[in-house]
């Protein structure tokens, strides 16, 4: 499933034009990456959680030549699913 996709079932669902619909779907992806961008914590209620993750530098090995080399600090977006995801995907 892509965005066109998610934008085709929230235009049927909310009965909307598919135009709205990619529009709608765009700032909703829009304001969790701004809010992730400044480190804020997004929750979705019945959905999950997206979560900033600080990644600290560390020493890692070039798997083609086995030379250390160091790899830089970075943050990473984390998902956590709420439990009736959890629920929905364990049956």
């Amino acid at each position: 499933m892509n965005t066109n996709d998610i934008a085709d079932r929230v235009a049927e669902a909310a009965g909307l034009s598919k135009a709205e619909a990619r529009k709608a779907v765009d700032g909703v992806f829009a304001a969790i990456t701004d809010a992730a961008a400044k480190g804020d914590e997004v929750s979705i209620n019945g959905f999950g959680k997206f979560k900033v993750k600080d990644s600290p530098a560390r020493e890692g090995r070039n798997p083609a030549t086995g030379a250390a080399m160091n790899i830089a600090a970075s943050k990473k977006l984390g998902f956590a699913a709420a439990k009736a995801v959890k629920d929905r995907l364990n049956g």
